[in-house]
């Protein structure tokens, strides 16, 4: 008996455990593809669980921070979502490729069409393209708005404290790179494959046209012969002429 209590004690437990930590490993996050450098340009993902048994997600608001404007963001095409891109003056003007900048994008919205969704138990990458960072910071910091088809909506904009536990909604926060000399960010394994294809293309223009050269020295050396035969073919002839006239 007590055994069995113990064990029953242990396995109500772990669920309560299960239960109180599952929103802290399911929140609305953002990821740069590769690496977001200081300076430059980055396509990040902001990844949206559904973490309602009984509802889908139906729009996702992300407002931008406004003491480090961006004058570049553009969404990736998503099927079933559509996209909008507000933006606001700027009380200081920015200047990008020695223009000046008025204005920044200070918040994206999708929504998604009828009957679309992050169902539950699902969830759902939103891609942007982003620039250009700025270089007097170590991170960036997004504020999320989560609405659900029952209309309840759910605010992912604590900023993390240092030194303290993580709230309980989170806001996404991007992590910037030390800056590079090209100012385009992006990571060296994908620059990888390219270098492969570059490579395996010169070698197939090698071995295409190899044979092509020989094909042709064959072709030239083939005609000399024949010409030289038909030359020969001639000149038998006309010897055979003459005699048979002497």
């Amino acid at each position: 008996m007590k055994v069995s209590r113990i064990a029953a004690t242990g396995v109500l437990a772990g669920a309560t455990v299960l239960v109180l930590s599952g929103p802290a490993f399911a929140h609305v996050s953002v990821s740069a593809e590769g690496t977001a450098a200081k300076g430059g340009y980055a396509t990040v993902n902001f990844k949206v669980p559904n973490e309602r048994d009984n509802a889908s997600t139906t729009k996702l608001e992300v407002s931008f921070p406004t003491e480090h404007p961006l004058a570049s963001v553009m969404p990736e095409v998503i099927p079933g979502w559509t996209a909008k891109v507000t933006k606001a003056k700027l009380a200081k003007p920015l200047e990008m490729h020695g223009e000046k900048i008025t204005e920044a994008v200070s918040k994206v919205t999708w929504t998604a069409d009828a009957g679309k969704g992050i169902q539950a138990g699902f969830f759902q990458k939103f891609p942007l393209s982003l620039g250009q960072l700025p270089e007097d910071t170590d991170e960036l910091v997004f504020k999320a708005l989560q609405t659900y088809s029952n209309k309840e909506v759910v605010r992912w904009i604590e900023v993390q404290k240092d030194g303290a536990e993580e709230p309980d909604n989170p806001a996404p926060v991007l992590a910037l790179s030390a800056a590079t000399e090209d100012h385009h960010g992006g990571s060296a394994a994908s620059a990888e494959p390219t270098d492969q294809a570059e490579q395996a293309a010169a070698k197939t223009t090698t071995t295409v046209a190899e044979p092509a050269d020989s094909s042709d020295t064959t072709a030239r050396v083939l005609g000399v012969v024949g010409i030289v035969v038909g030359v020969a073919g001639v000149a038998y002839g006309v010897a055979g002429r003459r005699r048979t006239t002497v």
